[in-house]
């Protein structure tokens, strides 16, 4: 179903491309059925005000003020099952900031694509409430300036890139073949525009996805494992074009696996399992509390004796003192302690707490399996 986002997940049934008046009777059938239960539903209410700003004006051209691009309060989302219900999200509560790389990180089944599609309007909340762009989801306005990257999506490979684009610029009704070209060009594969999706490698079609993400000109991306299953050098094409997107300014929630990828890009990110929000914030500061290692010679072994113990190793190698402790003020009074001593000092290593260990002590102490 495609509901004027810049992609669809649905494989086509034949190789023959809809028409642009079919997607969009399609989105409209769908709206139209559901219209009395969108009435209804508490999770769907006029624009508010947000800084005594109307949310409206920034749909109309006006200046959005920064703030949450996306926020939810006790967001939910039940189903029923044999054994009862079953809360795949269960009270979410997120907040994205306006111009920054988000990561949305999970185990699998922990909720991260049933969130997203409630953000994205496609699937209705149980309970709660939740915000994109300071509108309630699910207001067509904002399916105007957010785009959407499955995982895997699927095109017509009989297209080629530029094809592809036309092709979809033409369901927002853009008619402008030099943004098609532009946009191809921002991705590099300009060189590639004339060849067909059948020829293009993984980490082009990747790249053709996200000039199409960008076709309607989006304040939010959503993009789904967008480097998964990449080569190294697509890795970094891929992650060079998203550091872009937020300097242009643009918001980017990208859901992903690839947590040495999330730890290089992101500003902020959020830890969910079994539907619940376990951690949330900067990634600097939840990657505090790392350690410090150092290494000097030359050091009197009264000054050893007398460093901080807690938490702390002090141990002796081949003539060099070795100090492992925590990251924190006293490492700075330890360096000027042997200083002061006139010891040596051969290596300050500092060992940074990874994602990757924030990741997995966070499931394993909310009950989950890595």
């Amino acid at each position: 179903m495609f509901l004027r986002f810049s992609s669809q997940e649905t494989h086509p049934r034949s190789s023959r491309p809809p028409s642009a008046t079919l997607s969009l009777t399609v989105r409209e059938r769908f709206w139209g059925e559901n219209r009395s239960r969108v009435s209804r539903s508490a999770c769907f209410r006029p624009a508010r005000r947000s800084k005594g700003i109307l949310a409206r004006d920034f749909f109309q051209g006006g200046e959005h003020p920064l703030g949450a691009a996306i926020e939810t309060r006790e967001l939910t989302k039940t189903y029923k099952s044999r054994g009862g219900e079953v809360n795949v999200v269960d009270k979410l509560n997120l907040e994205v900031e306006e111009g920054e790389i988000f990561g949305f990180l999970g185990p699998n089944g922990a909720g991260k694509t049933t969130t997203i599609k409630m953000l994205l309007g496609i699937i209705y909340p149980t309970s709660g409430e939740a915000f994109v762009l300071d509108r309630e989801i699910g207001d067509m306005d904002v399916h105007r300036v957010i785009s959407y990257l499955p995982e895997r999506p699927y095109y017509y490979e009989h297209m080629t890139g530029l094809e592809l684009l036309r092709f979809y610029a033409s369901l927002f009704g853009i008619h402008d073949d030099e943004k098609c070209r532009a946009l191809l060009q921002k991705v590099n594969l300009h060189n590639d525009m004339t060849k067909t999706l059948s020829q293009y490698s993984k980490g082009m079609q990747q790249r053709v996805g996200l000039a199409q993400s960008l076709l309607n000109d989006p304040k939010l991306l959503f993009l789904d494992e967008p480097t998964g299953g990449l080569d190294p050098i697509a890795h970094t094409e891929i992650r060079d074009l998203i550091l872009q997107f937020r300097d242009e300014g643009r918001t980017v929630f990208i859901s992903s696996h690839e947590l040495s990828e999330v730890e290089r890009i992101c500003d902020r990110v959020a830890i969910i399992n079994f539907g619940k929000l376990e951690r949330q914030g900067r990634l600097e500061d939840l990657l505090r509390g790392g350690r410090i290692e150092i290494i000097a010679t030359s050091v009197p072994k009264e000054f050893a004796e007398k460093l901080p113990q807690a938490d702390s190793t002090v141990s002796w190698h081949e003539g060099r003192l070795i100090v492992d402790m925590p990251e924190s003020e006293d490492v700075n009074d330890v360096i000027d302690g042997l200083r002061g001593k006139k010891a040596e000092i051969v290596s300050i290593i500092p060992r940074r707490k990874r994602l990757e260990d924030l990741f997995v002590e966070t499931v394993r102490d909310s009950g989950g399996r890595v």
